[in-house]
């Protein structure tokens, strides 16, 4: 069965970065709407300050993300939505910068995870406690997130993620 799209759905969606054409399938839209949840919550002005404080230039943002310079130029003004992949990917990009300055103890000992909890988690699993903002399913405040918005509302607030933004006088809202 074929349901084509009215000019409402088609312009909503192609404000929100999904290129959709007039004859989309209702597959295509349950499709959209799982993307939509996977949106980052990182802004346009938070992006940019960030490509900045990187010292790279929107081209070579766009080389190291994989996209072209347009889509950084949309995400910087605020014409697009900063995905949720780029934003994974621009964090782990400042945690690297941070090297090997300050040895940083591991989630599960920052945030004092009791052994039962520790055992079921995947930065426990692959020993990943610096980067457990960046897995999904991790185990934070009791319990797994369903998505990357959601979890990212509670890395944005935990001293983990926060001090690796701080070499680079960042800071996460």
């Amino acid at each position: 069965m074929r349901i084509t799209a009215s000019e409402k759905d088609v312009t909503y969606l192609k404000a929100n970065c999904f290129v959709v054409d007039k004859n989309a399938t209702m597959w295509h839209f349950f499709l959209v709407s799982v993307l939509n949840k996977l949106v980052a919550t990182m802004d346009s002005k938070e992006f940019s300050y960030i490509r900045k404080k990187l010292n790279k230039t929107q081209r070579q943002m766009a080389h190291l993300l994989g996209t072209s310079v347009k889509a950084v130029h949309s995400y910087e003004q605020g014409w697009r939505r900063v995905p949720a992949y780029v934003e994974r990917q621009i964090f782990f990009l400042v945690s690297r910068m941070r090297g090997g300055k300050k040895a940083q103890k591991p989630c599960w000992v920052i945030k004092r995870c009791p052994s039962e909890i520790k055992k079921q988690c995947p930065a426990w699993e692959f020993k990943a406690g610096r980067l457990c903002w960046f897995i999904n399913g991790t185990i934070c405040e009791g319990t797994v997130h369903k998505n990357w918005k959601e979890k990212m509302e509670i890395c944005r607030e935990c001293e983990v993620l926060i001090s690796l933004m701080q070499p680079l006088s960042l800071t996460v809202k």
